[in-house]
């Protein structure tokens, strides 16, 4: 049983951004009910999980230099690093870092926001999904039925469909 009612889409803020273009508001770490992850852009490391408070990325000389840098910033964008990243979050989680930054730098954060809340809101309940997660916390729905919008780009983003599992075209309204 849940301590808490799921996280509504609401609660994706601009400030959940992180430099490698991971949206915060939907990791498992920030919707978790005990301790949850304050974000990447959080000043607080208390709460965050090793492995982010380590983070390479974050951590990295480049974004050092200006704490409002994010990688779409870098003359070495995309590092090595962010690509390997972003190769593991496309095939395991259906979600793209590179494909968020260049979104974010075409139509601006808030634009992007905007779409990440339908994009991870389930069309069954209205519950915030997780990209971690194959079911939807409110109701259980598997993820892949359950978006709001699907698994697709609003945009015109740089990755076409297909380029992940899971990730697919809906056409028309059914």
């Amino acid at each position: 049983m849940r301590a808490r009612p799921p996280a509504l889409p609401d609660s994706l803020t601009v400030e959940l951004l992180a430099p490698c273009g991971m949206n915060c508001g939907v990791c498992i770490g920030h919707l978790r009910d005990r301790r949850p992850c304050p974000g990447c852009n959080d000043q607080d490391d208390s709460a965050k999980p090793h492995h982010c408070v380590a983070c390479r990325i974050k951590l990295c000389e480049h974004l050092a230099e200006d704490p409002d840098a994010s990688c779409v910033d870098c003359p070495e964008f995309p590092c090595a690093r962010l690509r390997q990243l972003d190769k593991r979050y496309r095939l395991k989680y259906r979600m793209s870092m590179i494909e968020n930054l260049k979104e974010v730098q075409q139509d601006g954060p808030e634009t992007f926001v905007e779409r990440e809340r339908v994009r991870w809101t389930c069309g069954h309940c209205g519950a915030l999904v997780s990209v971690h997660r194959a079911e939807c916390p409110g109701c259980g729905e598997s993820a892949e039925n359950s978006y709001g919008a699907g698994l697709t780009r609003t945009s015109t983003a740089t990755t076409t469909p297909g380029d992940a599992p899971g990730r697919s075209e809906k056409k028309g309204s059914g």
